[in-house]
């Protein structure tokens, strides 16, 4: 690779093609920050709303720093990978304690904070702060891997770490805008799992796969391992137009968020029956709710529910059905809370 061949043709076509994008409009720090840590794991198209939301309710890292956890979940539900929405509190607590509020500008302290590796140092600090450093995500991986005929697996640090090595040379004095036309070719053009569009591509004459015919072999990823699979049973206990939920842990998976009681395993009617009435729960009525699966990273939740009208209201924290936007829930149990009818019981 070098920068005549790919850095011209590259940001030419960035500047016809790139994405209108609310983070773009006003380069600063804190909205690149923001903008990456929830691109980490979302779909551009689906990240827009939840920024732009994200951004009227917190506009500063102050206004981060400050906010309570409860409301700050809440902005972030649907998302998923809650700790990352709590690593940005910890880190905008830090900034605003010691460094004035302003995120560092040099590698060596950024990656100190809460929350941020190698890749999103990279994307702040090149964007935000124009400096010559590159950023390696998943897009970037397949491009590059790609037009040097690269057969290593892009699963290992090493691969990375490599790739990284290969890009500095070529970091041109528009690093920010280069490493999102890296990133914005693999999203738009050098797609994944598919045929990639090799006609339109502004690489494809520096491009060794694309020559080869091998563009569709590239990139090598060794696979995830087998993800953990847990039978659930979730109880929708409802009084009058009120359904109870209970918080979780502050640690662990979904930490700190609200959800439906549940326990492992799936139990029949007859078992749920004799369960709660154990818990000393008096019941009214009971029948089958929604199944459903959740996928996570590493666990794959199989949930079978059932709905319980109680005869009387037990302690706990109850939720009027029509308020399920003031309560931070996941998910899963927002979808068994779908096939709940608002009913007068």
């Amino acid at each position: 690779m070098n920068q005549e061949n790919i850095v011209a043709p590259l940001l030419a076509w960035y500047d016809q093609n790139k994405r209108h994008l609310p983070w773009r409009e006003e380069i600063h720090p804190y909205k690149t920050w923001v903008s990456e840590i929830m691109l980490q794991q979302t779909r551009v198209d689906q990240a827009i709303d939840y920024f732009n939301r994200f951004m009227k309710r917190l506009p500063t890292i102050q206004d981060l720093a400050n906010v309570d956890m409860d409301t700050l979940l809440k902005l972030w539900e649907g998302l998923g990978y809650y700790n990352r929405a709590r690593n940005m509190k910890k880190m905008a607590e830090i900034v605003v304690r010691d460094y004035q509020g302003i995120i560092p500008s040099s590698y060596e302290e950024i990656t100190k904070l809460p929350g941020i590796g190698a890749y999103t140092a990279g994307a702040i600090l090149s964007i935000a702060y124009n400096k010559k450093i590159p950023c390696v995500d998943g897009n970037v991986l397949r491009v590059i891997t790609r037009v040097t005929l690269d057969y290593s697996d892009i699963a290992k640090e090493d691969t990375k770490e490599k790739i990284k090595n290969e890009l500095i040379p070529l970091l041109p004095d528009r690093v920010g805008d280069f490493n999102q036309a890296l990133m914005e070719l693999g999203a738009l053009v050098c797609l994944p799992n598919t045929i990639p569009k090799c006609d339109i591509c502004p690489l494809k004459n520096a491009c060794l796969a694309y020559k080869e015919g091998k563009q569709e072999l590239l990139p090598v990823k060794s696979s995830k391992t087998t993800k953990r699979k847990e039978k659930r049973t979730v109880f929708v206990l409802i009084y009058q137009d009120q359904v109870l939920l209970q918080k979780r842990d502050e640690k662990g998976l979904l930490a700190s968020l609200y959800e439906l009681p549940n326990i492992l395993g799936h139990l029949s009617k007859k078992e749920v029956k004799a369960y709660l009435e154990t818990q000393g729960y008096q019941i009214k009525s009971l029948q089958k709710g929604p199944s459903i699966k959740h996928i996570f990273s590493h666990l794959e939740w199989d949930l079978t529910s059932y709905i319980i009208t109680l005869k009387e209201k037990s302690d706990g924290i109850w939720m009027h059905l029509e308020e399920k936007e003031k309560y931070s829930l996941p998910t899963a149990f927002k979808n068994i809370l779908k096939g709940v009818k608002d009913e007068k019981r």
